[in-house]
């Protein structure tokens, strides 16, 4: 009889841990920019750029955004750092949400 409860004790307690696993949020998937859109910052920061891997302007931080306009060129993406930026730039793109 002890046995029987502690087995369904024991799966209760499993059960609950899975489940509990299951609910966690999940970290957030960085993304290339897409054309045309206003995207979310991903990571912790992300320098803006005056030219690809060029002069340092600004930083965004996660939760901010960037209009993406393109083009592309050498792992950046051209777009409008908003917020207390408020201009154009290039930022290494791989990094929104």
């Amino acid at each position: 009889m002890v046995s029987r409860r502690r087995t369904r004790a024991t799966a209760a307690l499993l059960a609950g841990i899975v489940a509990a696993t299951l609910a966690m949020p999940s970290p957030a998937q960085a993304a290339n920019g897409t054309i045309g859109q206003r995207e979310t910052v991903c990571a912790s920061d992300l320098f803006v750029r005056t030219q690809p891997n060029g002069a340092w302007m600004g930083t965004l931080y996660q939760g901010q955004t960037f209009l993406v306009e393109g083009p592309r060129s050498g792992g950046y993406v051209y777009g409008f750092a908003y917020g207390h930026i408020n201009r154009r730039g290039w930022v290494q793109d791989g990094w929104f949400c």
